[in-house]
Formats: C-alpha cells, structure tokens, sequence
C-alpha cells in the first residue's frame, strides 16, 4: 500500500520541471531567458485597473439573451469525452470588467417629487407658515359655539347638542311669535353659506355647523373671504301669521250697514269717537261700547315730523326777541312763525305785522312775500312774557289749523318754559319739545361718565318726568 499524499495540490508532481514554463506563468523572459523583474500580483492589478480595451469591430460580442428565449445548445461529441489525460497548462488570468454604467436618463425623465430648482425657500417657507396659521384658524372657528340670531338678539348657543325645535321651545317665552312650530322655520347662515333645515325636531345644530364646516364650498370661501372667523347664525323665521278678520266679523262704517249684512259680529264707529260692536242673533241685536277691538289695528296719537329739529341758535334768537318785548315800561306778547324754505333746505323765522297787550295778539297772517309753493309754514310759537307757558282758551281758539305751535313763559327767569302741542283739526296733543326743538344735549368728554356709579337699591328711584326724557351725548 503506497503513502498516501498529504499535500492538498490535486496535480501530480513534475520531475525537473519537465513541461512546466515559469516565465508564462509569471510573465517571465520569453524562451527561458532572464525573468523580468515584475511583482506579479502588482501587474495583475494594475492590469484590473486600466480600462478595457475596445473590442474589435470584426471581433464577435457576447449579447445578453433572455433566459426564456435561450435554447440549450448542442454539447459536440468530442467536448462530452473526458479529456485527455495531457498536462495542465495555466495562462494568465484576465480580471472581469464591469459593464458599463447606463447612460443617465434625460433631464425630463427626472422623478416628479424632485423640487424645481427655482423654488425661494423664503417663498416656501412663509407658504408652510400661512397654511399652519390657516388649520389653526380653522380649528378656532370650529370650536366656537353658534349663536342665536333674532331681530336684534344675539346669543350663543351653549347647548350645539339641542335640536332647533328645542331651540324654538326655550325661546318661545321671550319672543311669543315663535310659539307654534308650524309657522316658524330655521336657516344656519355660516359666512357665505345658507342651509335651511327641513327637519327642525330631528336636527341637532351641532350636526347641521359640523356638515356646513366640512363641505369643500364653505373651505373655499372661507379661503377668499376677509373675514375668517364668521358666526354660525342660527336664525328662526316666523313664515305663516293669521292675518284679517274670521269670517262671522266684520268692520262697517255705519249702522244701517251693519245691518244689512250676514256678519254675526259688527265693530262700527260711532259718532261721539267710541267704537261699538253690535252682534245679531235669534233673540235679537245686541250694540255695546268696546273699549278694545281686536280686529282693529292698534293707533297711537302722535307726531313723527318730516323735518329735521329746528336749530337751537334759531331758538334762541327767538328768545332773545320776546326778552326785548318785556324791557319798557309795559310786557307784552309777542308771535313769530318758523317756516320751511323747501328750496334751500333751511328753517326761517317771519315776524308777522301785529298789535299786541299783555295777554293779546293781533296778527296779520298774509304772506305775499313769503309763497306757500316754497315755504310750509311749520310751527307758530308766541310768547307769555312773565306768565306760566300755558295755552289759553284764546289759544285755543286761534290755534285750529295742523300745525305744531309753541308757548313760551317765565322769560324773567334764566331758563324759561316751554310748551309744545299739536293741532290735529283742532284736536289738541300736548308733545315733548325735543320732538320738534334741538336740546342742550352738548357733547362731553366720555370720561365724565365713567366717574359716575350707580348705586344699587332695593327700588329704583322716582325720576322727574323731565329727567327722564334727557338725553346724553358723549364723544367717541
């Protein structure tokens, strides 16, 4: 049994170098001369790293094959034999280069996500801080509560959870209008947005604010509108009101027609100014003084003046006038008329030829030189020298026509009196002289008023008719 070889080289070994070239091994002097003196290793790496060679245009090329169009190739017959059994012989080893790199595609294959170039990330980053400041604003506006809108009342809502019925409800003692539910329907207006609900007992607020808020056209408003932080108004609407008379009633301007009509119940005007109601059945008619008629409108005697407030400087230069009618030996009384200049929007003031006493005045009341078609004769004021402002029956006499007219007395005293009435065709209503005459409502400093506590008591006091009709003006 031979030694077995310990050695892990799988080729037989060579007597005397026999069919071994060491110079084609390692790169040797060609037919055995003086080797060169190159590192091997050092000539093999600096071969990796130089570039490969062109290939020969008349030279054959590898070209990739897919693996699904590749066919196994034939193996030749004599490649299937083992080979024989002739020495080895080794050859340079040439190092694999790397296929080339592709090509990098072109500009505009570039991956959308890549910014652009030209972005100012000032312009970014100011763009990042708006959209932040815009979501905080929003969530603002999401959180604050709706508000309820009527007339002049506004309140909010801190209950969003109830629905608009219960709203209606909770309401309905200090607006007795909305007191039935079938006559009064609701809108949500959110700034440019309106959504009237169909369904005011199964509708929450919450739920209608909350769907108006997430819809993309009240995002896009709110994007465009100045203000961006508008109320949820919930605003109820009285839509149905029982308006004329039943059917069984009636107004009549006489009795006689009253009579002859098929109306049950008859409001008829009488002649001494009371309203009486006359009602017909099987035993017979029965007429009675109403004091309150339901089926006739409410009136309230009055003046509302078309003109503006007559001047206090024209005011006082009228004083000033009947002051100087007091000064001689004698007081007399004395008339002047406020007219309107309807051409150049103006009050004027016309003393009147006349002949006075004490208690008497005799004017004359031709007005050649001032025409009606420009002036309206406006107010007639005349003066009681030291005696009480009061109306005498004189007065009452010569004050017929429809007009305002104006008493003044006590002009001894440094404020005097004065007292307004109208006449309505003779019909006399005493009326507040700030409802035709400017007051001494001057202005003044607002912090005048803030030095002013009111103290509170168990009852308020009794004011003065008169302190209760002044009125403050304070300066912005």
């Amino acid at each position: 049994m031979s030694e077995q070889n310990s050695s892990a080289f799988p080729f037989g070994e060579l007597a005397g170098g026999e069919g071994l070239d060491i110079n084609a091994i390692f790169g040797g002097a060609p037919n055995g001369g003086t080797p060169s003196n190159v590192n091997p290793f050092e000539a093999a790496l600096a071969q990796q790293a130089a570039p490969a060679a062109a290939i020969p245009q008349g030279q054959p090329q590898m070209t990739a094959v897919p693996a699904e169009q590749a066919q196994p190739q034939p193996v030749p017959q004599a490649a299937q034999q083992p080979a024989a059994s002739a020495p080895p012989v080794f050859q340079s080893v040439q190092p694999v280069q790397p296929a080339p790199a592709p090509a990098p595609a072109a500009a505009s294959a570039a991956p959308a996500t890549q910014p652009p170039l030209d972005i100012d990330p000032l312009a970014a980053a100011m763009a990042e801080q708006e959209a932040k400041t815009e979501q905080k604003a929003a969530k603002s506006l999401f959180e604050k509560a709706p508000v309820f809108a009527y007339g002049s009342a506004r309140e909010d809502i801190t209950d969003p959870g109830m629905t608009f019925e219960e709203l209606r409800i909770a309401k309905s003692a200090d607006f007795p209008e909305l007191g039935e539910g079938k006559k009064v329907s609701w809108t949500v207006e959110y700034g440019k947005t309106v959504k009237t609900i169909t369904d005011p007992k199964g509708t929450t607020i919450a739920s209608v604010k909350s769907e108006i808020e997430l819809s993309k056209a009240f995002l896009d408003n709110l994007k465009k509108a100045k203000d961006k932080n508008p109320d949820c108004l919930v605003k109820p609407r009285v839509t149905a009101q029982s308006k004329g008379i039943a059917s069984y009633k009636g107004v009549f301007a006489s009795l006689e027609e009253a009579r002859a009509s098929d109306k049950a119940i008859c409001t008829i005007p009488g002649g001494d100014g009371r309203v009486y109601e006359l009602r017909k059945n099987e035993l017979g008619e029965f007429i009675a003084p109403k004091d309150s008629v339901i089926d006739l409108g409410s009136v309230r005697a009055g003046f509302t003046p078309a003109l503006p407030l007559v001047p206090m400087e024209l005011l006082a230069q009228i004083i000033s006038f009947f002051r100087c009618c007091m000064t001689g030996p004698e007081e007399f009384e004395a008339l002047a008329h406020i007219l309107w200049d309807k051409q150049e929007q103006e009050f004027v003031v016309r003393v009147p030829e006349q002949t006075v006493t004490k208690a008497h005045i005799d004017a004359k009341l031709n007005r050649d030189d001032l025409p009606e078609e420009r002036y309206l004769h406006y107010i007639d004021i005349h003066s009681h020298n030291s005696m009480e402002a009061k109306f005498s029956p004189v007065d009452d006499e010569d004050e017929r026509a429809t007009r305002i007219y104006i008493v003044v007395g006590r002009l001894d005293k440094f404020f005097p009196d004065i007292t307004v009435r109208m006449s309505c065709g003779g019909t006399y209503l005493m009326l507040p002289p700030g409802c035709v005459l400017e007051s001494f409502g001057a202005v003044f400093p607002a912090e005048w008023r803030t030095q002013v506590k009111l103290l509170r008591r168990s009852a308020p006091p009794v004011l003065h008719p008169l302190a209760e009709r002044l009125r403050c003006q304070e300066i912005v």
